[in-house]
């Protein structure tokens, strides 16, 4: 009798150690999910935050950003998400660097210009000077040519801890919307006009009077007097921001920011902690974004130029080769300038004048004249109507 107790006792209660273990894996799954909030138990899922310094809705910026969350989805089928938040959803523009540094997002989608007040060179791996280049080659210069190492030294220096994909190597950006058609130096001499990043040293050096505004600022600083010009990008997102109703005098081509890509920052322990087939997918995402951005801007961009001039009845001109060469003298007047007090923006310039020397002087010799193809099917270029 005894025995047979014993053995129904044994067979309906647990043993120490297998409540022990119980309990033990019970208290490892709560402690990882709150040592990892965003990943769901089991099924390896993760999502990382993300806000970018544009508004959401009609604003081909937010869509890149948009863009290139899709493509991470993609790649990874699903088990990888990027939640993209609009300017202003956690943090301002202005805190961006710092909110992806502290954890606050795990990512942020601006440009380095929006960082440069904390170091000029910020604005070397973006809105600097051209040399010659675009912006392919200075994403090329950012991968191939030393820049990847120099921007990680800057992001450092300024305090911010996280690791930084490009994408996006956008077209030069217009010299913008004025008040007339403005041709020679002395016309734009005195005038109040936005930008941002280096432009506004290269700019005031011209003798013009620059304030830096967030994109939602400018066309309301315009229309009551508060600036004279402006610019922010290209025709797609100024046309978003109304800037025809403001202005009907656009002036497309310029040295002021003739190069830029956007700057997609994530928390570098948010980042060492995914596995070895997100990291790859977020930096090659954005790859595969730096293409696909380029070739939509190219198609909305002359879209919507096209609609500014045809229903909007804007005025459409390049920039004049004297406000260019002017421009260009006051790249030199700046650079020389920083790169005498700072030795780090001293060695970047370096850097990039290096690899600029090298390769544009192969691109340039090896490209045949486009303009001299395109009129020659078409015409002179400032009579083409689109």
């Amino acid at each position: 009798m005894i025995k047979n107790k014993k053995s129904l006792k044994s067979s309906k209660t647990p043993s120490r150690r297998k409540f022990f273990k119980a309990a033990a894996a019970t208290g490892a799954a709560t402690a990882a999910a709150v040592a990892m909030p965003n990943i769901a138990l089991g099924d390896g899922h993760v999502t990382l935050k993300m806000q970018a310094a544009w508004p959401s809705g009609a604003n081909i910026f937010f869509e890149m950003a948009s863009d290139y969350a899709k493509m991470v989805s993609d790649m990874s089928d699903g088990k990888l998400k990027i939640d993209v938040q609009p300017v202003g959803a956690v943090v301002k523009t202005s805190e961006i660097g710092q909110a992806v540094s502290s954890g606050v997002v795990d990512m942020g989608h601006w440009v380095t210009a929006y960082w440069y007040g904390k170091n000029p060179a910020a604005s070397l791996f973006g809105t600097g000077p051209s040399y010659g280049m675009s912006s392919q080659e200075v994403m090329g210069w950012m991968e191939y040519g030393g820049g990847r190492a120099l921007y990680d030294e800057a992001v450092k220096s300024v305090g911010f801890n996280y690791y930084g994909f490009f994408h996006m190597p956008m077209p030069a950006q217009p010299f913008g919307w004025f008040k007339k058609n403005v041709t020679k130096v002395s016309d734009v001499k005195g005038m109040k006009y936005r930008t941002v990043g280096l432009a506004t040293n290269v700019l005031t050096a011209m003798g013009m009077v620059v304030r830096q505004l967030p994109g939602g600022e400018i066309q309301p600083a315009m229309k009551t007097g508060l600036i004279d010009a402006a610019e922010f990008n290209n025709p797609t997102s100024d046309s978003q921001f109304g800037m025809q109703d403001v202005s009907k005098h656009y002036h497309l081509g310029s040295f002021h920011q003739s190069q830029e890509m956007f700057e997609v920052p994530i928390n570098k322990k948010r980042y060492d902690s995914l596995s070895p087939a997100h990291q790859a997918i977020l930096r090659n995402a954005a790859y595969a974004a730096n293409s696909d951005n380029y070739f939509k801007a190219l198609v909305r961009y002359s879209t919507d130029l096209a609609k500014l001039m045809n229903e909007h009845k804007v005025n459409v001109y390049q920039t004049s080769d004297a406000i260019l060469a002017e421009q260009l003298k006051g790249w030199d007047k700046v650079v020389g300038e920083f790169a005498a007090k700072d030795a780090f923006f001293k060695k970047v310039v370096d850097s990039q004048k290096a690899y600029a020397k090298r390769t544009m002087k192969y691109l340039l010799m090896n490209q045949p004249n486009y303009k001299l193809a395109y009129e020659n099917e078409f015409g002179p270029i400032e009579k083409v109507k689109i």
